[in-house]
This record gives C-alpha cells, structure tokens and sequence, in this order.
C-alpha cells in the first residue's frame, strides 16, 4: 500500500495462486463496521511471490521473517535461511520467538543457554546479530475458513513495534517504510495498522507478558480455552504472572516506557474469545509449537527469577507436546 514492491515466500502451490491473483487483505478502518478488502493489483506497490528454493535473498534491502519459529527448520526454508545470512541482508524478524542472533544483542544474557527453547536452533547459525532486529507481531489475521490462500482477514488492528538494527542506516530503513506507512490515508482515513520503530531492544518484549498469561495458559491439561478465560477466569493469578514477566523484562534491561499495563491487555483481552494458535495447535494433535513459554522461564531462571507461575505452564504444555508425539508414533 506504501509504495514498495515485495515479494512473498510461500509454497509453490500458493506462490501460483497469488501471482496469478495477487492478494486480498480485509482490513477494517476505524468508525467502520465492515472490514473492506484491499486488493494487491489495485496498490500502487508490486507484489509478487516465490518459493523457497525460487528466492534471491541478494536482490532485497530487507527480509522479514514472518512464519513460525518450527516451520524454519523445514529442508527448503533452512536452505534459504542460510543464503539469507551469506546474503548479509538486514532481517526483521516478526516473529513473537526472538531468533538466536537478536537474543545475542541483549547485554548480560547468555543466549547460547537458550539453544534448547528453539526446534532448531541451527537455522540461526552464520547470521550477524546486528543484521537481526524484532518486531512484535501485536495485529492479529488468518485466513478465513474456506478462503484461498491469497486471502488474509485483519481481525484486531493495531500496531507493530520494531527495535533498531545495531546499523542506523538499517534502522533509517526501517523509519522509511514506518513514514510511508504513517502518510497512507483511504478515503481521508488512517490505515490502523502501522509500523513503529522504537530506540529500545526491549520494546518487543512487551509481547512477552500478554503470551505467558494469556496465549500459553489457554493451554489445559486436557483441552484449551479461550485467551479471555485464561485471563479473567482468575484475574489474580494473570496478574501475577504478568507483572512477573514484566518485571523479568525491566531487569534485562526495558524502561516502564517500553512496556504494557496489566489492564490495558486485560480490556484487550475481553474481546479474545477463541483459543490462542499455540493452544489449538496442540489441540489438533501438534508436536512441534512455538516456545516462547521455555524461552521466559529458561531466561528467568538465569536472572535468579525462575517461579511456578511459569513452570507451570511450561511443564503442561511439555506434557500436551510430548503427549502428541507419543500418539504420532
């Protein structure tokens, strides 16, 4: 929509689709009651896709990293991964797992301890940290059911918060995409998802707090439950949680100003009444998610902060996930 050209890295099945038709994005703008759909062919950018194999990582100023931590150590993705670190490209990961090379841009944290949080972490190797930045995936879409694979539905807009590059010029190229977006206007109306570049490292890890209290506890012993149960079903136990995590991410290093109040996500998480995707992955029998829960819990226990409110959650998610192998053979 700003003007630039992209292209999407998908399977060659829906790399077909969307060169083909472009995409569709259903985005609601503020005061309206109904999403509109924005439609790639009719944006002033060019899009276009590939698949992994297809992807020249060289011809870029920017990658964004935007699947899921286990999909990275699929054969062909992990092949592209390493042509993306050869490249020296700047990545932006939004991802809510911070990738191994940005963890390691956070003073006093022994990252490599944090290799065992990730289903594989050799996807990481050879990537320069400070060519690695994070952006908290705060919006959240999906594809309708039974819409094409070109299709996306915006259901809450908000914002995405990314820290700096350890290279201010890759940062410049950050605020340039952020400024384009910022200027966008449909019928004289903001666009009500827009990019944020922040000078903190520890912005993103506001992301933290909302998942370990609300996303990983949908997570039950013997089912899910929706995000806005797992948050006010027992208010003080979220909170708890939440402050610990937040107070966790203060001792790395974040000011308050980096960071979100409990009731400020509490009032968000009124209106989340489906289970967490980490939750229902489970649910449909998943043995391989992403473990931002270990990584919290690995990170409190090495600044002396390890607590049951997290090793809880952690073990039932280890017992739903080994549960899932055990059935898969």
């Amino acid at each position: 929509m700003a003007g630039h050209d992209v292209t999407l890295v998908c399977r060659a099945a829906t790399a077909e689709i969307i060169n083909a038709e472009g995409t569709e994005v259903r985005l609601k703008l503020r005061g309206e009651d109904t999403h509109r759909a924005f439609r790639s062919a009719d944006l002033p950018g060019r899009l276009d896709a590939a698949a992994p194999d297809a992807a020249d990582p060289a011809g870029y100023d920017l990658v964004a990293l935007a699947m899921s931590e286990p999909q990275y150590g699929a054969p062909d993705i992990r092949a592209l991964m390493s042509r993306v670190a050869a490249s020296g490209v700047a990545c932006l990961s939004i991802m809510n797992m911070p990738p191994l090379p940005y963890l390691r841009r956070v003073p006093g944290l022994d990252a490599d301890a944090l290799a065992d949080c990730f289903n594989d972490p050799g996807v990481w190797d050879g990537f320069d940290p400070g060519r690695v930045s994070l952006c908290s995936p705060d919006p959240q879409a999906f594809r309708p059911e039974g819409a094409r694979p070109n299709v996306l539905h915006v259901g809450l807009p908000t914002n995405f918060k990314a820290a700096p590059f350890a290279d201010p010029a890759h940062t410049a190229l950050l605020q340039e995409l952020a400024a384009g977006i910022e200027a966008l206007r449909v019928d004289g109306q903001e666009v009500p998802v827009k990019l944020r570049v922040h000078g903190s490292l520890f912005v993103p890890f506001a992301k933290w707090a909302m998942l370990l209290t609300g996303n990983y506890r949908c997570v039950l012993d013997d089912g899910v439950q929706p995000i806005r149960a797992a948050v006010h079903d027992d208010p003080a136990r979220a909170r708890a949680v939440y402050d610990l995590v937040n107070a966790l991410v203060r001792k790395l290093g974040a000011d308050d100003a980096d960071l979100v109040p409990f009731d400020k996500y509490a009032a968000a998480a009124e209106g989340l009444l489906k289970p967490s995707s980490a939750a229902r992955a489970i649910d449909a029998g998943a043995a391989q998610i992403e473990r931002v829960d270990r990584l919290v819990k690995g990170i409190a226990d090495q600044l002396g902060m390890g607590s049951e409110l997290l090793d809880a959650t952690v073990a039932r998610v280890d017992a739903r996930l080994a549960e899932n192998r055990r059935r898969a053979g």
